[in-house]
């Protein structure tokens, strides 16, 4: 039996309902990859500037803490 073109009217939905299946070595290698992206993102330094707005907004709430309140983070 020929195998049905793409362009095929003659397709009903279940042909393309199917879902695509990769080799378990491709989702392993894929996942590898994911994994060390990740891992590297995480271990990045954390650039100055971002340090320079954490601290001004730690300094700004400190501020408009009541005396002698603390924060219980």
């Amino acid at each position: 039996m020929a195998k049905p073109r793409d362009d095929d009217p003659t397709l009903d939905a279940q042909a393309f309902e199917t879902e695509p299946v990769l080799d378990r070595r491709v989702q392993d290698a894929i996942g590898r990859s994911l994994k060390a992206h990740y891992d590297d993102l995480v271990n990045a330094p954390i650039p100055d500037r971002f340090l320079v707005l954490l601290a001004q907004l730690e300094a700004k709430e400190r501020q408009t803490q009541p005396n002698g309140d603390t924060d219980e983070r």
